[in-house]
Formats: structure tokens, sequence, C-alpha cells
């Protein structure tokens, strides 16, 4: 299983929200590039980055920081926050950004979503699916910065984007996101149950190298941190099976 970094920007800055509160916001870095310096000297080779005004705005308006990070070579980046079209997508792209995270679109307009994947390919799309588990523990999507709550399960949401060639999902529980209560492994064990050809990123609730072995054993492909390593609660050397470049 890979570990996947993570870069949240809000008004360029380096910040991490409480379970998606823009006014529950800790400040980590004026810097961007220099978190991205952090991320790559210990080892990784692919690091996620969301614009935070783009989910919650549609707004793009962290493009100039993400196109200085792309630019930079350092790591590969895959890119979310506000990619609700065709053009967006090509655009981050063309910056080089090597997967663009389509997140509420997806839900609204998954035929629109569908064709992006069959045009740039399945491995330059990632679907990144926001849910909270309901009353009786199925995962319901949340759109638009986790700010508002849909009826549709994500093993719905999942199925009807498979015929196109899904590859890559990005499933964060929102109640952990932030929270560092540990990951939701239930969750995943049953999505790779379900859909065993996606690649799965766990995201949401990763405290330490502990649940990062949890998670892999359940069958995710990979994990999504940014809170616990950013606080320095894993260290390099326990962190090497997870980062190929290590």
């Amino acid at each position: 299983m890979l570990l996947i970094p993570a870069i949240d920007l809000r008004d360029g800055r380096c910040v991490r929200l409480l379970q998606g509160r823009f006014d529950a916001e800790t400040v980590y870095s004026n810097e961007p590039s220099a978190v991205l310096d952090q991320y790559v000297a210990l080892g990784a080779n692919l690091v996620h980055v969301v614009d935070l005004d783009g989910a919650r705005e549609g707004s793009q308006g962290n493009a100039r920081a993400i196109a200085d990070l792309a630019g930079s070579r350092r790591a590969a980046l895959q890119v979310g926050g506000g990619v609700r079209t065709r053009d967006t997508v090509r655009r981050l792209l063309d910056v080089g950004v090597t997967r663009a995270v389509v997140g509420s679109t997806a839900v609204s307009q998954p035929d629109e979503v569908a064709s992006w994947l069959r045009e740039f390919g399945p491995e330059a799309i990632v679907i990144a699916f926001d849910i909270r588990l309901d009353d009786a523990g199925v995962p319901r999507l949340t759109t638009h910065g986790w700010e508002r709550q849909t009826a549709t399960s994500l093993w719905d949401a999942i199925a009807g984007f498979v015929p196109q060639g899904l590859r890559h999902v990005l499933c964060t529980d929102v109640a952990r996101d932030g929270a560092m209560t540990g990951p939701n492994v239930d969750l995943y064990r049953e999505a790779a149950s379900r859909f065993p050809a996606i690649a799965w990123q766990a995201s949401g609730g990763v405290r330490d190298v502990e649940d990062l072995r949890t998670l892999a054993a359940s069958g995710a492909a990979a994990a999504i941190s940014g809170r616990a390593l950013l606080e320095g609660r894993m260290q390099r050397e326990e962190l090497e099976p997870f980062l190929r470049n290590a």
C-alpha cells in the first residue's frame, strides 16, 4: 500500500480542516512548496493536493500555487477541489498534474464525468467520494466541500462508473477527517470486497503507522495522510514500507 501525503490549500496556505469545517482551520505553513519539499524528503513520489477554495466555491483560487507545485516536477500530483468542468481537467493536466480528482460533479453529472474517463483515460482521473454513514451504517455521499448530504450510496455511485473503466477512487469518511480517531477500516474492507478491481485510496483519520498497516490489510491500495505527517506523528524509518521512493 502506498502512502500519499496531503497538502490542503486555502488562500495559498497549507491548512487542515476538522471534518471539513471551514471554521475549524489549522494553518501549517504559508509556503506549500516547503511542505512539498518535506514530503519529497520523506520519499513520497505522489502527493495529494486539495484546493479548498475551489471545493467550496468552484473558484480555482489556488491555481497559481498548484501550477507552481506541479511545474517543479519534484513529485507527481493528484489535484482536486472544484474540478467541475472538462476544461479544468485539461488545464490541470496541461500544467503537469498527473491525475485530476473529481468530486461533486461525479455525483451531480455522472454522464459528463464518464466522458472524461473515456477521453483522458482511467489513469488521469480519480473520482473522490466523500461519505457519511447513515443510521443503518450505509455510506451516503456528500458534496460541495462536505456541506451537502445526498441519498446516494457509495456502492450505487461506484457501480455506475465501473463500465466506463473507473480505476482510482478516493473515499473519505468525513467524520474521521482531521479528527485523529483512526480510519474507518471496515468501510475500506467492504469497498475492496465489493469492487476488487478499484484501487481504493483511503482518507480520513490516519494517526500512525499502525493505522497504515491496518489499512493495507483491509485491501486499500493507498492511504492519504495530512495532519499526522504535518505534526510529525510518523517517522521516516517506519514509513519506508509505504513510500516507494524512501
